[in-house]
């Protein structure tokens, strides 16, 4: 079974020019710069729908200073609220998370940007990480804030409770301990360089 395995792959590198048929992960033409290019896209996404949502909360705060420009017959429910200043608020906790949200993308695209041009261990990678995990762990403490807020300031009752997420925090945990690994291959690339 191994011999005939073996085979195939030397029949198969024959036909390939002898290069190996594996997917590439980093440089030009790549899976990172494949998901570079969707980072890219999702970026100026999420750069239009906060410009919408930013538009939606001043808005709302405009309706909270003169209740009548919407008909107390409508029906409309933003969040969970009325609209109006508690609408605004629970919608400004949802921009913050999406500020966040583009800060990580953000910081993403220029990790996988290094990685297109083959230098995945580049010094300004580890930062990146950090800034990563810091903003993703503020973005949990955010939705606990402003779940607090609805519950006991603004008493708004929307259904849902607040729970701990813990495949968030794991994410946290998981890319400090990359930020670490890729501090460690900067300096074993750094030594490198320092010994030829």
């Amino acid at each position: 079974m191994f011999a005939f395995l073996s085979v195939m792959e030397r029949k198969a590198n024959s036909f390939s020019g002898g290069r190996s048929s594996m997917i590439r992960a980093l440089g030009p033409g790549s899976v990172s710069s494949f998901l570079k290019v969707i980072l890219d896209v999702f970026y100026y996404v999420l750069w239009v729908a906060g410009f919408a949502v930013a538009a939606i909360i001043l808005g709302l705060l405009l309706i909270s200073f003169d209740p009548q420009i919407v008909p107390r017959m409508a029906n409309v429910k933003i969040l969970g609220a009325p609209p109006g200043l508690g609408a605004a608020v629970l919608l400004t906790g949802a921009e913050l998370s999406l500020i966040g949200v583009l800060v990580i993308v953000q910081r993403l695209r220029r990790i996988f940007g290094a990685m297109t041009a083959g230098d995945p261990f580049h010094p300004d990678n580890v930062r990146r990480l950090r800034v990563t995990a810091m903003v993703l762990a503020l973005i949990e403490v955010n939705g606990y804030l402003f779940h607090a807020l609805d519950h006991f300031v603004l008493h708004l009752n929307r259904t849902g409770t607040l729970s701990l997420n813990l495949t968030s925090w794991f994410a946290v945990l998981v890319i400090v301990v990359l930020a670490e690994v890729f501090r460690e291959g900067a300096r074993l690339r750094r030594d490198a360089e320092l010994t030829i």
